[in-house]
C-alpha cells in the first residue's frame, strides 16, 4: 500500500515536472517569435528609413541640377 502510494506521487511530481518543462519551452519559444518580430520590424524600419534618405538625396540632386540649368541660361 505504502509503495503504491509514493509511486503515485513520484508519477505525480514527474507529470508536474514535464508541465513545468513544457510551459518553458513554451514561454522560451514565445521569446524567439518576439525577438524575430523585433529583428524584422527594425529591418523593415532601416529599409524605409535607408528608401527615405535616397528618396531625400534625390529630391536634392534634382535642385541643384535645376540650379545649375538656371545658371547656365544667365
Amino acid at each position: 500500500m505504502v509503495e503504491v502510494k509514493v509511486e503515485e506521487v513520484e508519477e505525480e511530481e514527474e507529470e508536474k515536472e514535464e508541465k513545468e518543462e513544457k510551459v518553458e519551452i513554451e514561454v522560451v519559444e514565445e521569446d524567439e517569435v518576439e525577438a524575430e518580430i523585433e529583428v524584422k520590424v527594425k529591418e523593415e524600419e532601416e529599409q524605409q528609413q535607408k528608401e527615405k534618405e535616397e528618396e531625400e538625396e534625390e529630391e536634392k540632386e534634382e535642385k541643384n541640377q535645376k540650379a545649375k540649368e538656371k545658371d547656365r541660361k544667365r
